[in-house]
């Protein structure tokens, strides 16, 4: 949703995207793009390579488990779990809680850095919390079938909310970015896991369908892809 070749800047539904297999974290969309960009990457990969491998990230995408902090429980393959819509299933009740309202949060970030808008009831729209526009959120996620974990009840959404208001972290009372949910959580792909929900209650915005961007990591948790994409060249 978010990512891009790092050579002709191409990206879903456009182009489909692959990994350097050294340091699976910088995109090309092809091999050719990959060979031109070589003589910078390199200086960098081995780098990449150290601290992906410090935070679990090199292990195949199919098994590792994301995100590896921030949550009491992280899952392996989220992707699919996302495209199956059970991405919030099986989880503690408070590893929801926090999903819902980061991902709630980073929606209201994403809505006015992409689109310039302001959405109604959040801390953008001059609210002194983002609550009202919270509710109106898990209404609409309560209203797609099967998105919300099957214990989710009115009792259950008012923890969520009392939760929102007192956490650390995933609190309504503070605006969110990129940057701060990939350094929180310990996972740059994180970042399009949660728009990736948000997406399943609001639909695409700023004119981004992450669609074939889902289909692609599900392939790639499913081994389809060969677990990483493009060799590494040195």
């Amino acid at each position: 949703m978010d990512a891009s070749c790092n050579t002709c800047k191409k990206g879903p539904p456009e182009v489909s995207l692959k990994r350097c297999a050294k340091c699976h974290t910088t995109p090309y969309c092809s091999r050719d793009c990959q060979k031109a960009d070589w003589k910078a990457h390199k200086k960098i990969c081995a780098k990449n390579q150290s601290t992906n491998s410090s935070s679990g990230a090199s292990n195949p995408t199919n098994t590792r488990l994301s995100p590896p902090k921030g949550l009491d429980k992280p899952i392996s393959k989220p992707f699919t779990r996302l495209d199956k819509g059970t991405w919030l299933h099986d989880r503690p009740e408070k590893d929801v809680y926090r999903l819902l309202v980061d991902a709630y949060r980073l929606r209201v970030e994403d809505t006015y850095t992409m689109e310039g808008e302001v959405m109604a009831g959040s801390l953008y729209d001059g609210s002194t919390d983002g609550l009202y526009g919270f509710q109106e959120f898990l209404e609409m996620a309560a209203a797609v079938p099967g998105l919300l974990p099957p214990w989710w009840n009115d009792e259950k959404q008012e923890a969520c909310e009392t939760l929102c208001m007192d956490d650390e972290f995933s609190n309504l009372r503070y605006p969110v970015e990129k940057s701060d949910i990939i350094e929180h959580y310990g996972d740059r792909e994180f970042p399009m896991q949660l728009r990736m929900f948000a997406e399943a209650v609001y639909g695409s915005v700023g004119g981004s369908d992450g669609t074939a961007m889902r289909r692609m990591m599900v392939a790639m948790e499913g081994g389809e892809l060969g677990g990483d994409i493009f060799g590494s060249m040195s």
